[in-house]
């Protein structure tokens, strides 16, 4: 059984076609990156898998079960969500262990502290992703990178099947995002963690633990399937509209913009 099976799906509004017959499908143990400029429709796709936006045509599966057949209300119980959107919905006084906590039943913000096998489980989840320290530390006092992790540790609560992350390195600096990733790395790797979607501007990110990407172009996808054959100088031209020269070190991928060539007769 595919976690992800997507077929024809399209959205529009006011008139204007924002996804345009995608087909998609993830299946178990794969990692995918999701790349492409802004505009080119990864936050719909996201919320269509998600729940949150309803398509215009075609259909979605998720662990079996398809969008408009199922309350998708309990289904995002098992796909998580890690974007910038939650973060603002956090309120500052909530703690670390807080955020955790309220994971396990797809919450926010708990009116009271957790107990019992809740905050030992909340406990733990905070373990794994390498947070424990900040357990009684405020949401407003936690770091953007602590932050994430910490929002990861809310997703494992839910003991989710599908984890997303949302341009997780936004807004981080180049000492910060490159820690995430060194984490995200040693989560992935670990037995129980779920299938990983992580989206992003950036192929610098992409982290050896992803074998598949999906690049989007003004609502279409414009490559999918094995990473080595997807990221390459080619497509990343096509999909950003700028001569792009990608190469790939110890693992992982460095971009670089060209010049592009000047008119005859122009003066450098």
């Amino acid at each position: 059984m595919a976690i992800i099976s997507i077929h024809d799906l399209r959205v529009v509004r006011g008139g204007t076609e924002i996804l345009k017959g995608i087909h998609w499908k993830v299946a178990a143990k794969e990692n995918w990156v999701i790349l492409g400029a802004n505009g080119s429709g990864k936050t719909t796709l996201l919320s269509c898998v998600t729940g949150y936006v309803t398509p215009s045509a075609g259909t979605i599966e998720v662990l079996g079960k398809q969008y408009g057949k199922t309350d998708w209300r309990e289904l995002r119980k098992e796909v998580g969500l890690v974007s910038s959107g939650i973060r603002h919905w956090i309120e500052d006084q909530q703690t670390a262990l807080d955020v955790v906590a309220s994971g396990r039943n797809a919450e926010l913000n708990l009116w009271h502290p957790a107990k019992g096998t809740l905050l030992r489980q909340a406990q733990r989840s905070l373990h794994q992703v390498e947070c424990a320290n900040l357990a009684h530390r405020p949401w407003a006092f936690l770091s953007q990178g602590e932050r994430q992790r910490v929002l990861i540790g809310r997703a494992l609560m839910a003991r989710y099947r599908i984890l997303i992350l949302d341009e997780p390195c936004a807004g981080l600096d180049p000492v910060a995002r490159e820690h995430f990733l060194e984490f995200l790395r040693r989560l992935a790797s670990t037995a129980k963690t779920p299938n990983l979607v992580f989206v992003t501007h950036h192929v610098e990110e992409i982290l050896p633990c992803f074998d598949k990407a999906l690049i989007l172009v003004r609502g279409a996808i414009l490559s999918q399937g094995a990473i080595e054959k997807v990221i390459t100088s080619q497509v990343m031209t096509e999909a950003f509209g700028s001569r792009i020269m990608v190469q790939k070190r110890e693992g992982r991928y460095q971009l670089r913009f060209l010049a592009a060539a000047m008119p005859v007769g122009t003066k450098a």
